[in-house]
């Protein structure tokens, strides 16, 4: 994400269906140069709201704001600027951004102990990886005032059963982006991305992304993610390094510009991103491939460490308010976690099929949880030979 997502519509989840997006898997934001659809939701009191009937946190026993800073680690353009000031204005809480282009970045930083953060943005796969490492807070989002508005399919996700840890922000798909206008054939597979033979050679992007390259490298040579069979990512590598040439960028910054200018004609794309993309450039199509999509969801979480932690659960209360997140999905293009953010969709995400899964994709797009140890430090191998 020089990040990448967007809210979307009602209904989203039965597309997908309720025990998939309960194991949703590995991605994150991204990164746009143009600005992404703003909705104007009216003003929100969520930062401290009255609590539910049941459950959910009484209002004494939550904290109220009292000025100070927030520290906020997020993907690229992953967040609304208006929507962090009318939190600033509400709140008197000073957030002070700073923003990664992937997951192992930030861990990577976390692991470092140089970075000061209150708030950070992983993926599903990264969620678990950095629990069991002992990087986040146990907070309990769940049992926040606006726990509440947790959709059920989001509560007991693999990756943090009963949401102990993280707070549901974003979710969608990685696919393919592409202009057929500038191609002059039809792209439908990870097969037809990854042609070292393609019309779009020279003009290709893919994201800076270990995970979502070599998951869709491994469809693309007739096998699955995290595959445990060595002899796969022999012919994933091989199938990288002929492919290399023709890619002129492997960079998960500033993708909506370029696919929206038409410097790149071919990008693997989270489909928000491909949203914000396709505003300033109608010619281009969302490609869900014949041999499967990844489905992943982004979570608010506290790392150890966090200096501003009661202002780091009044951010991510707040972000469960069902009007500040739908603010921000219409600014990043995907859909979110949270019962009623629909109702602020604009119709134009609503009814576009690169944010709304189409009945006859449905089957393909599938969350992938984290690969074993094992299969980690293979991908780590191919992805080393494929950046030198």
């Amino acid at each position: 994400m020089a990040p990448w997502k967007n809210r979307r519509m009602p209904g989203i989840a039965l597309v997908i269906g309720i025990t998939s997006l309960m194991a949703l898997a590995a991605c994150g934001g991204e990164t746009t140069v143009g600005g992404g659809a703003s909705s104007e939701a009216p003003a929100s009191s969520a930062a401290a709201p009255a609590p539910a009937e049941s459950g959910g946190a009484p209002a004494a026993d939550f904290p109220t704001p009292n000025g100070g800073e927030l520290n906020l680690y997020n993907w690229t353009d992953y967040i609304s600027p208006d929507l962090i000031k009318r939190f600033e204005s509400e709140t008197g809480i000073t957030v002070n951004l700073d923003t990664f282009d992937s997951n192992e970045t930030l861990l990577a930083k976390l692991q470092a102990g140089g970075a000061n953060y209150d708030v950070i943005v992983p993926s599903d796969y990264m969620v678990a990886q950095m629990i069991e490492l002992g990087l986040l807070q146990e907070v309990d989002p769940a049992s926040f005032p606006n726990g509440k508005n947790i959709k059920p399919e989001f509560l007991d996700v693999y990756f943090d059963p009963g949401r102990k840890y993280t707070a549901p922000y974003m979710y969608g798909t990685t696919g393919i982006a592409y202009d057929p206008t500038k191609t002059g054939v039809e792209v439908t597979s990870w097969a037809d991305f990854f042609d070292p033979n393609s019309p779009a050679a020279g003009k290709i992007g893919t994201l800076n992304d270990q995970v979502e390259v070599i998951h869709a490298a491994l469809r693309a040579v007739g096998s699955q993610p995290c595959s445990p069979n060595k002899e796969d990512y022999v012919k994933v590598e091989e199938l990288l390094k002929n492919w290399k040439p023709g890619v002129a960028v492997i960079n998960s910054d500033g993708v909506i510009g370029r696919m929206a200018s038409g410097e790149q004609v071919m990008h693997m794309m989270w489909n928000g991103a491909f949203t914000r993309a396709q505003a300033d450039n109608p010619d281009l199509q969302y490609v869900y491939p014949a041999e499967g999509i990844n489905l992943w969801q982004d979570n608010f979480a506290v790392p150890n460490g966090a200096q501003n932690v009661d202002n780091a659960k009044i951010f991510m209360n707040w972000m469960m308010d069902p009007k500040n997140i739908g603010e921000a999905t219409n600014f990043v293009g995907y859909d979110n976690g949270i019962t009623g953010s629909d109702q602020s969709m604009t119709p134009e995400l609503a009814s576009n099929p690169a944010v709304v899964i189409p009945e006859e994709f449905k089957a393909l797009a599938k969350p992938t949880p984290g690969c074993p140890v094992e299969v980690i430090d293979l991908y780590d191998q191919v992805w080393t030979n494929f950046k030198k």
